[in-house]
């Protein structure tokens, strides 16, 4: 279908129509991705803060999508998932709609367990002897569900989509009473609410949309579980791509648990001979044995005795999967689905059971121990490259950006970790290589900073605490105490404090909490999200707490004048999956501090100190109280990774200017 509009005149329309103002790197951003999906070629673009980043993608994408090339928009979280599809897709329409040939259609795709399943709501839970959790129709979480059942049937009434975004306030355990996993869904053909089912309608109406909204681990899934999800399309535009190998891992990991065995075959017991389910059991047994004699930490071919239990779980599994393939489940000789819910859980601890076993070259296995939850196996990949690579890059077009794509002042580590190839990146002059489909055959590539509107040198101080003591393994001591006091009292409170670990959050908060009358809110006081609204309400608040509120919070104004970050977050030494990737680096002739830890540590750098200036008229102070950035060989890495800040060690002109801060 012929356009006649080009990608600058769109956007040009969209600012307008959305009450903007047309800023040069967005542009930018526009006109490069808009090529990519012309030539072919994988885009990385770096659009910080206040660039408008979701316009500089989704304008081209109309484009793109008008000519019956649908697009796939995938995020990392949920939150920014439902901000495009309630928000600015519809509003970008609305702008845009008179330079049009048509209105394009947009939908939202969500993994199944975000939908309510009316087969759970209204058959309930197969018998499974114990395997959900017992809820009391008289408590709380019953009473949770009761008003979650009645929402689903209003939904279905309504002709809306069921989804758990939009459901009453409710507890986790509420919600899978009313909901389920992919795994136990018995399929549209065989359940008898197939035609009413929310998660199908969601599917269905993804098929006929032009753009389709996703996440980082159902585009995962579509990928690497060999499961058509998502609709075909032949451009991918990944936003938050920093988060994507971190998603992948996670879709791509498994866990097992003597408990979990022991509920599959409780699942399972009726629907086969009794020695098969006693097998199960006893592997069950001999898998907890072995973990009870086991460290936490990396399982290597020396751990023989649980390798040797996996082995038992994975036999005894298959035995029991068969013997629940000799019976039909057809829907008339399984009406509630218990039968094939049963072989799904059977299934899925014969898969991860004999990926544990087979102890791969390719793959990370650890054991952790989760106190009341008891002990379980953890498994991953060594790394998500070659999956991205040949599963989501070969085959279409990626766009991926961020506000922290650059690490170390180039594109290079993102690149690696998504499969890219440094040696494929294409110069801003060079045309577009002819493609072949072989395995071999390079990726080109290009990597575009189109920078920020905000002026960090005049809106921001770096400040390095480089008096204080590197910091040591038994956490904050008196002089980071002193000097976080000192900080946040110069700022009049205003500030988040970025913490490395639970333990060290706490101690901070306790101790300006006993030092002065300022108010200090800590992660752990209440849900994180009433404790981000207390913090935005009151300026004179600070907030301190950990990993989710180094990415997952925006703070506007003077709120927020101060950052503090108590050490480089470098990945802990025995965190078994970064540890093997780290040695698997070194083992190859690289240096794997730098390609993993330092890595790892810039990115959540530059997303934590990112927190500081997220407009124009922001002010304010970043300030690190790790020396070791400064003053190791790697510290010139970790700057080059964050916003062009002013930077200073002088302690004095930093308490001096918090002070002028407070006063404004």
């Amino acid at each position: 279908m012929a356009v006649g509009v080009d990608v600058r005149d769109l956007l040009e329309a969209a600012v307008a129509g959305i009450a903007g103002q047309t800023r040069p790197g967005q542009v930018e951003m526009a006109q490069a991705v808009d090529t990519a999906m012309h030539d072919g070629s994988h885009l990385l673009v770096q659009a910080g803060t206040g660039t408008g980043k979701s316009l500089g993608y989704l304008v081209p994408a109309l484009l793109h999508a008008i000519e019956d090339r649908r697009v796939v928009v995938s995020t990392a979280t949920l939150a920014l998932q439902s901000q495009l599809v309630d928000r600015d897709v519809p509003a970008l329409l609305d702008a845009t709609e008179k330079l049009l040939p048509r209105r394009p259609k947009y939908a939202i795709q969500k993994g199944r367990n975000n939908y309510a399943c009316l087969h759970r709501i209204r058959e309930g839970a197969p018998d499974d002897d114990g395997m959900l959790i017992d809820v009391p129709p008289s408590g709380e979480i019953g009473r949770q569900v009761v008003e979650l059942r009645d929402w689903a049937e209003q939904q279905l009434a309504d002709g809306e989509a069921g989804d758990r975004d939009h459901a009453p306030s409710h507890q986790y355990q509420a919600w899978q009473q009313v909901a389920i996993s992919a795994r136990e869904c018995l399929g549209a053909q065989k359940c008898p609410y197939g035609e009413e089912c929310f998660a199908e309608k969601s599917k269905e109406h993804a098929r006929k949309a032009d753009i389709v909204i996703t996440n980082h681990a159902l585009l995962s899934i579509d990928a690497f579980e060999n499961r058509t999800v998502l609709p075909e399309h032949d451009v991918v535009i990944v936003d938050e791509a920093h988060e994507l190998p971190a998603r992948v891992t996670g879709a791509a990991g498994d866990e097992l648990s003597p408990q979990m065995v022991e509920r599959a075959a409780k699942r399972a017991r009726r629907f086969v001979d009794d020695d098969k389910a006693d097998d199960l059991i006893d592997a069950s047994d001999a898998l907890r044995a072995a973990l009870d004699g086991t460290r936490e930490g990396r399982i290597e071919a020396s751990n023989g005795p649980v390798l040797e239990a996996a082995a038992l779980v994975r036999d005894a599994a298959r035995g029991m999967y068969s013997d629940l393939n000799k019976k039909s489940d057809d829907k008339d000789d399984d009406p509630d689905g218990a039968k094939r819910q049963s072989k799904g859980a059977v299934k899925e601890i014969f898969d991860v059971a004999e990926r544990v076993a087979a102890l791969s070259d390719l793959d990370v296995v650890w054991m952790i121990d989760r106190d009341r939850f008891g002990r379980e196996l953890r498994i991953a990949p060594l790394t998500v490259a070659g999956l991205l690579r040949e599963l989501v890059l070969r085959d279409r077009t990626a766009i991926l950006t961020s506000a922290t794509l650059t690490l170390g002042g180039d594109f290079d580590a993102i690149a690696r970790q998504v499969g890219l190839r440094p040696a494929d990146k294409l110069a801003d002059d060079d045309e577009m290589p002819e493609l072949d489909d072989s395995e071999t055959a390079p990726l080109p590539w290009r990597g575009l900073d189109v920078g920020s509107p905000f002026e960090y040198e005049k809106q921001a101080i770096l400040y390095v605490a480089k008096h204080l003591p590197a910091p040591h393994r038994d956490g904050l001591g008196k002089k980071q105490f002193e000097e976080i006091i000192d900080l946040i009292t110069a700022a009049g409170g205003r500030t988040l404090g970025l913490f490395s670990s639970r333990r060290a959050a706490e101690a901070a908060t306790a101790a300006v909490r006993e030092a002065t009358d300022l108010k200090v809110l800590c992660q752990g006081d209440a849900q994180l999200g009433e404790l981000a609204r207390e913090f935005v309400d009151d300026p004179e608040t600070s907030l301190f707490g950990t990993l989710s509120l180094w990415q997952g919070i925006d703070v506007p104004g003077s709120t927020c004048n101060l950052v503090i970050i108590d050490r480089i977050p470098f990945p802990r030494p025995d965190e078994p999956l970064m540890a093997a990737r780290q040695r698997a680096v070194d083992e190859a002739g690289g240096n794997g501090f730098m390609s993993v830890a330092a890595t790892h540590a810039g990115l959540l750098l530059a997303q934590g100190t990112g927190r500081l200036i997220r407009r124009s008229s922001d002010r304010g102070v970043v300030a690190i109280l790790d020396p070791r950035i400064v003053t190791q060989r790697y510290g010139a890495f970790l700057r080059a990774s964050l916003p062009p800040m002013w930077p200073t060690a002088d302690r004095e002109k930093v308490l001096g200017a918090l002070k002028r801060l407070q006063s404004t």
